[in-house]
């Protein structure tokens, strides 16, 4: 009997130990994580003038978060949110990725406001085994070529070439005129513009440059007008951007003019190029369907306004809501037990439909992890804008 007793002994304190070690294991795999709680990062920039990027993005997390929380949590655990300022400033954002894997101990993260900070912080995501949902940086860099533990669910720079592209064929074009910058901004958005444009098989009439201090577009209007184009394709910033058509204007050319997110506000831009009319042509794509005042999105001005008094809904936050969106759907996917490799998976099969994002977001493992490719196009209606279409980019 006593040598049963000690077998018997020798056995629980075996099977003790090996639970112990799965225990660990999946301790391992899952920080961040405990009975009641999910713990997620964010990085990007609290502070200075890309605040927008950065902490308008996050409350618009939180928020989401909040909701969340009130209805019982993912799984019956509150998410929390902890937040690293990266000041847009590249070390800056490594050393943030540094304190949420390893002094926050976060399940995964949600962020990046600037594409250089998080360019830089990529390594680092990788090295840690991190889990990293991108919300704001539209850098393609950041998730080509494909990273295991990295998904984006906004507009990259590439697809919203493309979509420049679909759109200009897509509403009957036949003679196009590109018009960009080439600076590194430019030059990422230039490039893959130029190639869709080659894979359809069209050649522009008119492949012009201008910079962020031009203050005349003389010399492009006349090219445009001599190849006659119909739609002029812009990669350029709001204050280039009012000078060509205001010199578009002058010559007496209407062509249908197509921006990117460099110019995000039609109304804006319309009272930049102060010339009644001129900008009745000019589309812009965005990330989300609904501007801030829209009907649909109420609910949300009114949770903003409760847990951050100073905010007024703003398309950052709406960027926020979906990106977060997207991530709690993921985190219910992982199940009840989740592990970072639970959460990858999820991201890797996930389809969700989302408040603000202009179609379900899809992602496409292992081939892409860039998740959205469908803008709403928008144009200035008086004193607010209009989406007048959706177009995929592929």
């Amino acid at each position: 009997m006593a040598v049963l007793r000690k077998a018997l002994v020798a056995c629980g304190a075996l099977l003790t130990g090996i639970a112990a070690l799965a225990a660990n294991a999946g301790a391992q795999d899952a920080p961040g994580v405990s009975k009641d709680e999910i713990k997620i990062g964010a990085f990007g920039s609290l502070t200075g003038p890309t605040y927008l990027y950065g902490k308008l993005t996050m409350n618009g997390v939180d928020a989401v978060f909040h909701k969340v929380n009130e209805a019982g949590g993912v799984n019956g655990r509150k998410l929390t949110l902890v937040r690293e300022d990266d000041r847009c400033d590249p070390a800056t954002a490594i050393g943030a990725v540094k304190r949420l894997a390893y002094e926050d101990g976060v399940f995964a993260i949600i962020g990046g406001g600037c594409s250089n900070a998080a360019l830089a912080a990529r390594p680092e995501i990788e090295k840690d085994k991190i889990p990293y949902n991108v919300f704001a940086a539209v850098a393609d860099g950041i998730t080509d070529p494909v990273s295991h533990y990295i998904y984006t669910t906004v507009l990259t720079s590439s697809i919203e070439s493309k979509a420049q592209v679909q759109y200009a064929v897509q509403k009957g074009a036949k003679r196009i005129a590109v018009v960009a910058q080439h600076d590194a901004w430019g030059q990422s958005r230039y490039d893959p513009l130029m190639q869709d444009l080659k894979t359809r098989g069209i050649t522009p009439v008119a492949d012009l440059e201008m910079t962020v201090e031009d203050n005349d577009a003389t010399t492009q209007a006349l090219n445009i007008a001599q190849g006659q184009a119909d739609a002029v394709i812009m990669v350029l910033y709001y204050k280039p951007g009012a000078v060509l058509v205001r010199s578009l204007n002058k010559l007496g050319q209407d062509p249908m003019l197509i921006g990117q997110t460099g110019i995000a506000d039609p109304v804006a831009f319309t009272k930049q190029v102060d010339i009644p009319g001129a900008t009745d042509k000019f589309v812009t794509p965005a990330v989300v369907k609904y501007s801030p005042s829209d009907p649909q999105v109420k609910d949300w001005v009114t949770l903003i306004k409760q847990l951050f008094p100073n905010d007024e809904l703003s398309v950052f936050n709406l960027m926020g809501i979906s990106a977060a969106q997207v991530m709690v759907e993921a985190l219910k996917k992982a199940g009840p037990e989740p592990t970072r490799e639970k959460y990858l998976d999820a991201m890797a099969h996930i389809k969700a439909d989302t408040t603000a994002y202009a179609a379900p977001i899809e992602c496409n493992d292992p081939v892409s992890h860039q998740c959205n490719h469908t803008p709403a196009w928008l144009r200035a209606a008086g004193d607010h804008a209009e989406i007048v279409d959706f177009t995929p980019s592929k």
